[in-house]
């Protein structure tokens, strides 16, 4: 039969190779790195989380405006198909209080192993430290490697090679200079779910980096005028923060920077009680205790919480109490910039899907499918990256098996 090749031994790639080995084609798997599924190891180090629970609609949701691309092919692998997957590997699944699902061990590398101890077995050829260099002038492939350069003719080719974020970990991003010298559009590679700038003062950098927000509701209105209220957490660094709850907001904050050049959310520190009742337990603190002390005694504010309030109301303002209140429940924290891209849990931009035809191929070159986080789309953590990844792989293997059954009867 027909051999293929695969560049990028991430999730996407390695569903690619699934697909194709289980049809009986040959595949041989290219990787810059030592080994195989780096960043996927990484994101299951506090545990892994593969996919999320909640309902098909609601799940689609969270790829925004590249949902009418991603939804059919979540609809052949979806977040059910992909438990089932697990535990076709012998890796059991649960599904945590938030709806997020783990394996039960919650580690990524027993799935990692077991996944590739079963392609392996089914005839995948992995190739690793073998960096990828674009074509030659005969149009062959062309690998860096220890050895020396090393070139490969030109089969139908799956490139699965990661977005911009975590060079240290193979996904450098270096692949868009390559598809844009062939003419192929690129959308620049943006930071998403990544953490944000600010100016904070020098108490709170020095005194509460680090420290984590628990329980507040962050809300935020975007460019287009929507507003979204969440609760969950963050923490502040000393640059300014990240965590889980501005990750869920890193697309419309970051586009609001780029718009205007900075963006301001709001945080409520107090959800959980009202500003007139805020109010009215101000009016009784005793004059022998400080805010601070008050604020920690009968609302159990901590002082990273305390030290936002007052990175934004000075002294003199601290006897307005209707004030006080009020921006208790609505501390403004404007963000300047996103973090390095390179420190991103993932990238936006990429190969855009028009592009590319049904099957994932792209148009303007036939034979040469994309698959991955290197396609044009983002989604929030909580396990709609990585099941996107593996749909997106299932569908560019598939794509070139019904590419070489087509070129077979022609």
């Amino acid at each position: 039969m027909s051999n293929s090749v695969i560049i990028g031994g991430g999730p996407a790639g390695l569903m690619a190779a699934e697909q194709l080995v289980n049809a009986g084609y040959a595949v041989d798997l290219y990787d810059a790195m030592p080994t195989v599924g780096r960043k996927f190891l990484l994101a299951g180090i506090g545990g892994l989380n593969i996919t999320h629970s909640e309902p098909f609609d609601a799940f689609c949701s969270r790829y925004a405006e590249r949902q009418p691309e991603l939804q059919p092919l979540l609809e052949t692998f979806g977040a059910e198909a992909l438990r089932q997957w697990c535990a076709e590997l012998g890796v059991e699944t649960f599904i945590g209080t938030s709806g997020r699902v783990f394996p039960k061990e919650m580690k990524a590398a027993p799935l990692l192993r077991a996944w590739l101890v079963r392609l392996k077995r089914k005839g995948l050829r992995v190739h690793t430290r073998h960096r990828w260099l674009g074509w030659d002038e005969q149009g062959q492939l062309v690998f860096q490697t220890p050895q020396g350069m090393v070139v490969k003719e030109t089969p139908p080719i799956i490139l699965a090679l990661g977005g911009g974020s975590w060079k240290k970990l193979g996904s450098d991003g270096a692949w868009a200079k390559l598809l844009s010298a062939r003419n192929i559009p690129i959308a620049p590679l943006q930071p998403a779910n990544c953490g944000f700038l600010c100016r904070w003062s020098e108490h709170l950098r020095t005194r509460f980096a680090g420290s984590p927000l628990k329980s507040v509701t962050l809300s935020f209105t975007d460019l287009a005028g929507q507003t979204e209220t969440r609760m969950g957490e963050m923490i502040l660094t000393e640059r300014g923060v990240e965590g889980s709850l501005i990750y869920a907001f890193s697309a419309r904050l970051r586009d609001m920077i780029a718009a205007r050049g900075s963006a301001t959310l709001h945080l409520d520190l107090l959800p959980n009680h009202s500003r007139e009742q805020i109010e009215a337990a101000l009016h009784n603190k005793p004059a022998s205790k400080t805010l601070g002390a008050f604020l920690k005694s009968r609302f159990r504010l901590d002082g990273a919480k305390t030290a936002l309030l007052f990175e934004v109301l000075d002294k003199s303002q601290w006897q307005n109490l209707p004030l006080l209140a009020s921006t208790l429940k609505a501390i403004p924290m404007t963000l300047i910039a996103t973090t390095p891209i390179d420190e991103a849990i993932s990238t936006a931009g990429g190969v855009p899907f028009e592009a590319l035809d049904e099957n994932l191929m792209l148009r303007a070159m036939p034979g040469v499918f994309c698959a991955g986080e290197m396609l044009d789309w983002e989604a929030p953590t909580g396990g709609y990256l990585l099941t996107a990844c593996f749909a997106t792989g299932c569908k560019a293997g598939q794509g070139v098996i019904r590419w070489l059954q087509t070129q077979t009867v022609t």
